[in-house]
Protein backbone atom coordinates (compact mmCIF):
# COMPACT_ATOMS: atom_id res chain seq x y z
CA UNK A 1 0.00 0.00 0.00
CA UNK A 2 1.58 3.26 -1.05
CA UNK A 3 2.40 5.86 1.66
CA UNK A 4 0.27 9.14 1.09
CA UNK A 5 1.69 12.64 1.77
CA UNK A 6 -0.94 13.80 4.38
CA UNK A 7 0.17 10.10 7.17
CA UNK A 8 3.54 11.36 6.44
CA UNK A 9 3.00 15.29 7.47
CA UNK A 10 0.37 13.93 10.32
CA UNK A 11 3.57 11.26 11.37
CA UNK A 12 5.58 14.67 11.45
CA UNK A 13 3.33 16.50 13.23
CA UNK A 14 2.97 13.57 16.42
CA UNK A 15 6.85 13.81 16.11
CA UNK A 16 7.06 17.31 17.08
CA UNK A 17 4.61 16.87 19.32
CA UNK A 18 6.31 14.35 21.40
CA UNK A 19 9.72 15.86 21.03
CA UNK A 20 8.18 18.89 22.45
CA UNK A 21 6.98 16.56 25.61
CA UNK A 22 10.99 15.77 25.72
CA UNK A 23 12.08 18.93 25.66
CA UNK A 24 9.70 21.42 27.55
CA UNK A 25 12.44 23.90 28.73
CA UNK A 26 12.71 27.30 26.79
CA UNK A 27 15.20 27.21 23.91
CA UNK A 28 15.87 23.36 23.98
CA UNK A 29 13.43 23.17 20.66
CA UNK A 30 13.37 26.21 18.01
CA UNK A 31 10.91 25.93 15.55
CA UNK A 32 11.28 27.74 12.18
CA UNK A 33 8.56 30.42 11.82
CA UNK A 34 5.12 28.89 10.60
CA UNK A 35 6.79 25.48 10.48
CA UNK A 36 3.87 23.76 12.39
CA UNK A 37 0.79 26.13 11.10
CA UNK A 38 1.93 25.39 8.12
CA UNK A 39 1.49 22.04 7.56
CA UNK A 40 -1.59 21.87 10.11
CA UNK A 41 -3.15 24.39 7.29
CA UNK A 42 -2.45 22.05 4.56
CA UNK A 43 -3.94 19.37 6.46
CA UNK A 44 -6.87 20.90 6.53
CA UNK A 45 -7.02 22.18 3.20
CA UNK A 46 -5.21 20.01 0.68
CA UNK A 47 -6.06 21.48 -2.32
CA UNK A 48 -3.00 24.33 -1.30
CA UNK A 49 0.01 24.80 -2.11
CA UNK A 50 2.41 22.16 -0.64
CA UNK A 51 3.52 23.75 3.03
CA UNK A 52 7.70 24.64 3.68
CA UNK A 53 9.70 20.99 4.74
CA UNK A 54 9.07 21.30 8.94
CA UNK A 55 12.26 22.48 10.65
CA UNK A 56 13.68 22.96 13.77
CA UNK A 57 16.76 22.98 16.14
CA UNK A 58 17.11 20.89 19.35
CA UNK A 59 20.12 21.66 21.87
CA UNK A 60 21.39 18.61 23.59
CA UNK A 61 23.55 18.78 26.55
CA UNK A 62 26.80 16.81 25.91
CA UNK A 63 28.55 15.60 28.84
CA UNK A 64 29.23 16.18 32.50
CA UNK A 65 30.22 20.07 31.19
CA UNK A 66 27.06 20.18 29.88
CA UNK A 67 28.39 21.64 26.72
CA UNK A 68 25.60 22.65 23.58
CA UNK A 69 25.76 20.19 20.48
CA UNK A 70 22.70 22.16 18.64
CA UNK A 71 20.91 19.12 15.95
CA UNK A 72 19.50 20.82 13.33
CA UNK A 73 16.29 19.66 11.52
CA UNK A 74 15.16 19.65 8.05
CA UNK A 75 11.99 17.06 6.90
CA UNK A 76 11.25 16.38 3.55
CA UNK A 77 7.67 16.03 2.87
CA UNK A 78 7.77 12.09 2.60
CA UNK A 79 9.99 11.49 5.96
CA UNK A 80 9.95 9.33 7.64
CA UNK A 81 9.53 7.20 4.56
CA UNK A 82 12.48 9.34 3.21
CA UNK A 83 15.74 10.16 5.39
CA UNK A 84 15.76 13.29 7.18
CA UNK A 85 18.34 15.81 6.54
CA UNK A 86 20.36 16.63 9.82
CA UNK A 87 23.28 18.60 11.02
CA UNK A 88 25.18 19.26 14.36
CA UNK A 89 26.84 21.59 14.98
CA UNK A 90 28.45 23.49 18.27
CA UNK A 91 30.60 25.85 18.68
CA UNK A 92 33.11 23.80 20.86
CA UNK A 93 34.16 21.89 17.64
CA UNK A 94 36.68 22.60 14.56
CA UNK A 95 35.47 22.45 11.19
CA UNK A 96 36.74 18.93 10.12
CA UNK A 97 35.37 17.37 13.97
CA UNK A 98 31.91 18.31 12.64
CA UNK A 99 32.13 17.42 9.68
CA UNK A 100 33.52 13.89 11.00
CA UNK A 101 30.58 13.79 13.18
CA UNK A 102 27.84 14.56 10.49
CA UNK A 103 29.53 11.59 8.31
CA UNK A 104 28.92 9.61 11.02
CA UNK A 105 25.67 10.13 12.04
CA UNK A 106 24.30 10.38 8.44
CA UNK A 107 25.75 6.64 8.23
CA UNK A 108 23.75 5.95 11.32
CA UNK A 109 20.66 7.49 10.04
CA UNK A 110 20.96 5.31 6.35
CA UNK A 111 21.00 2.29 8.45
CA UNK A 112 17.87 2.38 9.94
CA UNK A 113 14.76 1.29 8.34
CA UNK A 114 12.73 3.58 6.15
CA UNK A 115 9.37 5.08 7.74
CA UNK A 116 10.68 4.87 11.09
CA UNK A 117 10.35 7.86 13.26
CA UNK A 118 14.00 9.13 14.01
CA UNK A 119 14.67 12.39 15.64
CA UNK A 120 14.46 11.35 18.98
CA UNK A 121 17.02 8.28 18.54
CA UNK A 122 19.31 10.76 16.15
CA UNK A 123 18.82 13.50 19.47
CA UNK A 124 20.24 10.40 21.90
CA UNK A 125 22.88 9.15 18.96
CA UNK A 126 24.57 12.40 19.35
CA UNK A 127 24.48 12.61 23.38
CA UNK A 128 26.19 9.14 23.25
CA UNK A 129 28.67 10.09 20.16
CA UNK A 130 29.60 13.99 20.53
CA UNK A 131 32.10 13.60 23.62
CA UNK A 132 35.27 12.20 21.86
CA UNK A 133 34.87 14.89 19.37
CA UNK A 134 34.45 17.33 22.13
CA UNK A 135 37.37 16.55 24.05
CA UNK A 136 39.62 16.00 20.95
CA UNK A 137 38.40 19.51 19.93
CA UNK A 138 38.78 20.99 23.56
CA UNK A 139 43.21 19.29 23.42
CA UNK A 140 43.23 20.77 19.66
CA UNK A 141 42.40 23.77 20.92
CA UNK A 142 44.47 23.89 24.21
CA UNK A 143 47.64 22.88 21.69
CA UNK A 144 46.50 25.59 18.96
CA UNK A 145 46.60 27.86 21.68
CA UNK A 146 50.13 26.92 22.90
CA UNK A 147 51.21 27.31 19.24
CA UNK A 148 49.80 30.49 18.72
CA UNK A 149 51.59 31.89 21.82
CA UNK A 150 53.83 35.25 19.90
CA UNK A 151 57.58 34.69 20.73
CA UNK A 152 59.51 37.34 20.54
CA UNK A 153 63.21 37.56 20.47
CA UNK A 154 65.23 40.37 22.27
CA UNK A 155 68.81 40.90 20.37
CA UNK A 156 71.91 42.73 22.26
CA UNK A 157 74.36 43.81 20.08
CA UNK A 158 78.37 44.83 21.60
CA UNK A 159 79.71 47.10 18.75
CA UNK A 160 83.57 48.56 19.05
CA UNK A 161 84.88 51.33 17.73
CA UNK A 162 88.56 52.57 17.62
CA UNK A 163 87.04 56.32 19.24
CA UNK A 164 84.02 58.06 19.55
CA UNK A 165 84.03 61.61 19.61
CA UNK A 166 82.35 63.88 17.40
CA UNK A 167 79.27 65.46 18.82
CA UNK A 168 76.61 65.12 15.19
CA UNK A 169 77.99 61.32 15.29
CA UNK A 170 77.10 61.31 18.95
CA UNK A 171 73.65 62.77 18.43
CA UNK A 172 72.84 60.32 15.52
CA UNK A 173 73.76 57.03 17.97
CA UNK A 174 71.56 58.33 21.20
CA UNK A 175 68.49 59.54 18.48
CA UNK A 176 68.32 56.46 16.64
CA UNK A 177 68.32 54.48 19.65
CA UNK A 178 65.60 56.46 21.02
CA UNK A 179 63.65 56.00 18.00
CA UNK A 180 63.99 52.51 17.86
CA UNK A 181 63.42 51.88 21.23
CA UNK A 182 66.57 50.42 21.82
CA UNK A 183 68.47 50.56 25.58
CA UNK A 184 71.94 49.98 26.10
CA UNK A 185 74.78 52.67 26.02
CA UNK A 186 77.55 54.41 24.38
CA UNK A 187 81.01 54.84 25.88
CA UNK A 188 82.30 58.36 24.78
CA UNK A 189 86.06 58.33 24.29
CA UNK A 190 88.62 55.94 22.98
CA UNK A 191 88.22 53.30 22.38
CA UNK A 192 84.29 53.95 21.74
CA UNK A 193 81.94 50.91 22.75
CA UNK A 194 77.98 50.90 22.35
CA UNK A 195 75.39 48.17 23.20
CA UNK A 196 72.12 48.03 21.49
CA UNK A 197 69.04 45.72 23.01
CA UNK A 198 65.49 45.47 22.07
CA UNK A 199 63.65 43.36 19.41
CA UNK A 200 65.73 42.53 16.75
CA UNK A 201 65.25 44.31 13.80
CA UNK A 202 65.58 47.15 15.59
CA UNK A 203 68.65 46.42 16.73
CA UNK A 204 69.51 45.38 12.70
CA UNK A 205 67.83 48.51 12.03
CA UNK A 206 70.32 50.62 14.90
CA UNK A 207 73.35 48.77 13.08
CA UNK A 208 72.57 49.62 9.84
CA UNK A 209 72.10 53.68 10.36
CA UNK A 210 74.91 54.18 12.45
CA UNK A 211 77.21 52.78 10.08
CA UNK A 212 76.00 54.40 6.96
CA UNK A 213 77.41 56.05 5.26
CA UNK A 214 81.12 56.24 5.62
CA UNK A 215 81.97 54.87 9.71
CA UNK A 216 85.25 52.26 8.97
CA UNK A 217 86.19 51.75 11.88
CA UNK A 218 83.58 50.06 13.66
CA UNK A 219 82.51 46.49 14.10
CA UNK A 220 79.83 43.98 15.51
CA UNK A 221 82.26 42.35 18.05
CA UNK A 222 79.11 40.11 19.98
CA UNK A 223 75.08 39.53 19.32
CA UNK A 224 73.40 37.88 22.03
CA UNK A 225 69.65 36.31 21.04
CA UNK A 226 67.48 35.56 23.42
CA UNK A 227 63.47 34.50 23.18
CA UNK A 228 60.68 34.52 25.09
CA UNK A 229 57.27 34.17 24.97
CA UNK A 230 56.72 37.38 27.18
CA UNK A 231 57.73 40.79 26.91
CA UNK A 232 61.45 40.98 25.49
CA UNK A 233 61.74 44.27 28.31
CA UNK A 234 61.65 41.37 30.96
CA UNK A 235 65.38 40.66 29.27
CA UNK A 236 66.98 43.69 29.22
CA UNK A 237 70.18 44.68 30.92
CA UNK A 238 69.63 48.02 30.68
CA UNK A 239 66.61 50.29 31.57
CA UNK A 240 67.45 53.10 29.36
CA UNK A 241 70.24 53.96 26.78
CA UNK A 242 72.63 55.52 28.60
CA UNK A 243 75.48 58.42 27.98
CA UNK A 244 78.96 56.57 29.40
CA UNK A 245 82.13 59.14 29.94
CA UNK A 246 84.67 57.55 32.47
CA UNK A 247 87.64 59.52 33.88
CA UNK A 248 90.66 59.21 30.92
CA UNK A 249 94.28 58.67 31.70
CA UNK A 250 96.18 61.57 31.81
CA UNK A 251 96.39 65.47 32.75
CA UNK A 252 94.24 66.68 29.70
CA UNK A 253 90.70 64.98 29.70
CA UNK A 254 89.28 63.71 27.20
CA UNK A 255 91.47 63.74 23.68
CA UNK A 256 92.03 61.45 21.46
CA UNK A 257 95.37 60.31 22.39
CA UNK A 258 93.77 59.43 25.61
CA UNK A 259 92.50 56.04 26.49
CA UNK A 260 89.27 55.31 28.39
CA UNK A 261 89.57 53.83 31.94
CA UNK A 262 88.85 50.82 31.29
CA UNK A 263 88.94 49.50 34.94
CA UNK A 264 86.11 51.24 35.64
CA UNK A 265 83.98 50.28 32.36
CA UNK A 266 85.18 46.81 33.49
CA UNK A 267 83.09 47.31 36.66
CA UNK A 268 80.10 49.05 34.80
CA UNK A 269 79.61 45.78 32.80
CA UNK A 270 79.93 43.50 35.70
CA UNK A 271 77.25 45.51 37.42
CA UNK A 272 75.23 45.05 34.73
CA UNK A 273 76.07 40.81 34.25
CA UNK A 274 77.85 41.50 31.48
CA UNK A 275 81.45 40.93 32.52
CA UNK A 276 82.41 38.33 30.26
CA UNK A 277 81.78 40.72 27.16
CA UNK A 278 85.34 42.56 28.37
CA UNK A 279 87.33 40.09 26.52
CA UNK A 280 85.14 39.80 23.46
CA UNK A 281 85.33 43.60 23.13
CA UNK A 282 89.35 43.70 23.91
CA UNK A 283 91.23 40.02 23.56
CA UNK A 284 92.15 39.94 26.99
CA UNK A 285 90.93 39.76 30.66
CA UNK A 286 89.51 42.92 32.75
CA UNK A 287 90.76 44.10 36.03
CA UNK A 288 88.84 46.54 38.37
CA UNK A 289 90.63 49.88 39.14
CA UNK A 290 92.04 50.54 42.40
Amino acid sequence: MAVTLRECLELQLLEVELLLSMFPKEGEIKLAEDAVPGVQRYLRNADGALPPQLEYSIAVDVGEAKVKVELQVLLPHMYPHVAPQLFARSNALHRQQQLQLNTELASHISSLDSGELCIYGAVQWVKDHSLPYLENGKISSESASEEAVVKETLHRMWIYSHHIYRQELRKKIFDCARKLNLTGFCLTGKPGVICVEGLRENCEEFWRVVRYPNWKHISCKHVETMETEGSVDNLRLFRAFEDLQFQAHGDYGLRNDYHMDLGQFLEFLKQHQSGHIFQILFGVEGKLSD
